[in-house]
């Protein structure tokens, strides 16, 4: 029988076997250690059923995997939604960006949801649009909480696999409350804390199915994130707004920082892409500018 793991706590690992439309425990064998083998929630696995009537099984084997992801530590996954709420908390751009490049490094399609749009004018949406109308991302905006938007959402996820991300408080709890079947275990949600952040509520990565062929991947709350390993020179390529511009400029291997003759840095005085997102591009090459190699 194959199925698929939807969460791993402690060693065991709950895979949802949709033949049957049920969940069985497992415990991986032990070839996967030996093999220094982890299995991750979203693997696609073969199982053996010990116990029918209390639905215990083993891990016999791990599918091919299309990806596998760092962070959150995943595989087989289509794209990822990260969540933030248009104010309260207020978006922390710096930790999008993070995102929206870990993605573009993995090849793995970005959307990005501003949340609570019932608490923001339409000028403060409109400068999130300009914001990352060039940063070959999905964007879209919703209110959870009054399911405005939620059928854009389906739209995109449906026969994917999908991250939900964000940080705490955004209202991803809601969302995937709102997404899943009306017979699904409904979520807790949480609100703000009295500094402004949000109180997390999902304390481990879990996959739900939502209906045939289609998954999302609740994930904890974050308040960083961290670049991948990589060389500061590489992180242009990574930053799709300067995709039309590369081998442009006058110098080969320009970073598009402080160099004479960058076509990138002309594009942003004509407005081309947004200054912000620029801004952010500097802010993230002196961060890995800064690391510190061992």
């Amino acid at each position: 029988m194959t199925g698929r793991i939807i969460k791993g706590i402690a060693g065991f690992y709950y895979v949802y076997a949709e033949e049957k439309s049920c969940v069985f425990e497992c415990k991986a064998k032990g070839v996967f250690r030996n093999k220094k083998i982890k299995p991750l929630v979203g693997d696609r696995v073969e199982l053996s059923v010990v116990d029918e009537e209390n639905r215990k099984g083993n891990i016999d084997r791990i599918l091919d995997r299309t990806n596998e992801l760092v962070r959150p530590a995943c595989a087989n996954i289509d794209q990822a939604m990260i969540i933030f709420a248009t104010v309260q908390p207020e978006p922390n751009f710096n930790v999008l960006d993070k995102f929206l490049v870990t993605m573009e490094v993995q090849q793995v399609p970005a959307i990005v949801c501003f949340n609570k749009i019932d608490q923001a004018d339409e000028e403060l949406l409109e400068t999130y649009r300009k914001r990352y109308e060039k940063a070959d991302c999905q964007l879209i905006f919703t209110c959870a909480k009054q399911e405005k938007g939620l059928a854009q959402v389906m739209e995109l996820l449906r026969g994917k696999t999908t991250i939900l991300a964000g940080p705490s408080g955004v209202g991803k709890s809601t969302m995937t409350n709102a997404i899943l079947p009306g017979d699904t275990e409904i979520m807790e949600t949480g609100g703000i804390s009295k500094i402004g952040r949000g109180k997390n509520t999902t304390r481990h990565s879990q996959l739900f199915y939502v209906e045939e062929g289609t998954f999302i991947m609740d994930t904890p709350g974050f308040t960083s994130f961290d670049l991948p390993e990589m060389e500061k020179e590489d992180l242009r390529f990574y930053f799709p707004e300067f995709e039309e511009y590369e081998g442009g400029c006058k110098y080969h291997g320009c970073v598009h920082v402080h160099e004479p003759g960058c076509v990138v840095k002309a594009a942003l005085e004509e407005g081309k892409f947004s200054k912000e997102r620029y801004d952010s591009y500097l802010q993230l090459y002196g961060e890995l500018a800064a690391r510190r190699k061992y």
